[in-house]
C-alpha cells in the first residue's frame, strides 16, 4: 500500500489494514493467544498475539495523546513520556504491561476503539494541516498517524501471518 498522501489516502490506508489485521487476529486460535509465539519489538525478544494487539493500542493512543497535549499547550513527549526514540522496546514493554489484564475479546474491542479515536482525530484536521507542513522533525502530522497506524498494522500482520503459517494455521485461498 502506498504511503498515505491525503486525508482520504489516511483514512483508506488505516480502514484498509486494520480491516487486514482483524481478519487475521480472527484466525488466532483462543488457546495460543496469550503464547509467545512471535517476535518481540526488541531484538531477541518472544511476545503473545494479546502483547501484539497491546503494542498496536498502545501505539494508537500515544498519537492521541501527542494530539491532545499539544492542544493543550503542553511540551511534546515524543514518543512518550520518560522514553526516548532509541528505547522503544522499553515503551513496546510498558504498552504490553498496561493491557496485561484484558482478556482477548477486551484487547480487540479496546483496539477497535483506538483505531476509531485516531480516525475521529484525523476528522477533525484539513489536508494543509494534515500534509501541508512539518509536524514533528521532518515528518508531516499525517506521516506521523500513519507512522504509528496503518504502518504497525501492516507489520503486526506480517508477524501474524508468518507465524500462522508456520504453525500450520495457514489462511483460506
Amino acid at each position: 500500500m502506498a504511503v498515505p498522501t491525503s486525508k482520504a489516502d489516511l483514512v483508506a490506508a488505516i480502514g484498509t489494514t486494520f480491516a487486514q489485521l482483524e481478519a487475521d487476529l480472527d484466525r488466532v486460535p483462543p488457546s495460543l493467544v496469550y503464547d509467545q509465539v512471535l517476535p518481540g519489538h526488541a531484538k531477541g525478544t518472544m511476545m503473545s498475539p494479546a502483547e501484539l494487539v497491546s503494542y498496536l493500542i498502545g501505539w494508537n493512543e500515544q498519537v492521541a495523546t501527542w494530539h491532545a497535549r499539544r492542544a493543550a499547550g503542553l511540551p511534546d513527549e515524543l514518543p512518550a513520556a520518560g522514553i526516548t526514540w532509541n528505547e522503544l522496546g522499553l515503551l513496546a514493554q510498558r504498552y504490553y504491561d498496561a493491557y496485561r489484564d484484558e482478556t482477548w475479546d477486551e484487547l480487540r474491542a479496546h483496539l477497535v476503539g483506538a483505531k476509531d479515536n485516531l480516525l475521529a482525530l484525523i476528522e477533525n484536521y484539513t489536508d494543509a494541516e494534515l500534509y501541508g507542513r512539518r509536524w514533528y522533525g521532518k515528518w508531516t502530522m499525517g506521516r506521523m498517524i500513519s507512522l504509528n497506524s496503518s504502518s504497525p498494522y501492516v507489520n503486526a500482520r506480517g508477524r501474524l501471518r508468518a507465524w500462522l503459517r508456520t504453525a500450520s494455521l495457514t489462511p483460506p485461498s
